[in-house]
């Protein structure tokens, strides 16, 4: 009804698929992972309710191109994992944001920037040519800032 089928015979390397058929292509592809912190933070020079010390749950969007290696992966999910985990949001989750970061206001727009630059300098020497294209920082699920590419190396 479904057409499902039972893998009978698992494929096998060098006997069914050859070490060099692993490799599709030879095109920059693009991996994405997302993750998320809570935070608290309060805003500088700004009248509003932003003012006053409060928390966010954010979410950070990686977008992260390179080329693919010999078995067909730009980069491990697992290795982005890494340097988010180790790098980044040691400085961010469950942190007073404008105690832990930088001097800067602690707006998105700032933020994005930072956390661009910290995952740009991690992948710095990566062996597939990775680069970080884009990052979006969500402080509410429908506000966002932006950090691109094209942008930051302008």
């Amino acid at each position: 009804m479904y057409g499902f089928t039972i893998v009978e015979n698992l494929q096998k390397i060098d006997q069914d698929i050859k070490r060099e058929e692993l490799k599709y292509h030879k095109k920059r592809v693009m991996v994405s992972k997302e993750f998320t912190f809570d935070a608290a933070h309060h805003l500088h020079c700004y009248e509003g309710k932003c003012k006053n010390l409060h928390g966010h749950t954010y979410k950070v969007i990686f977008g992260i191109s390179g080329f693919v290696d010999d078995i067909g992966i730009v980069m491990d999910f697992g290795d982005i994992k890494k340097i988010w985990k180790e790098q980044i949001e040691i400085h961010l989750d469950h942190r007073y944001l404008n105690d832990t970061l930088p001097k800067m206001n602690t707006t998105a727009e700032n933020m994005v920037v930072w956390i661009y630059e910290k995952m740009e300098e991690a992948l710095k020497n990566d062996p597939n040519d990775c680069r970080v294209e884009f990052v979006k920082l969500y402080e509410t699920p429908t506000s966002f800032a932006e950090a691109r590419r094209e942008w930051m190396n302008a």
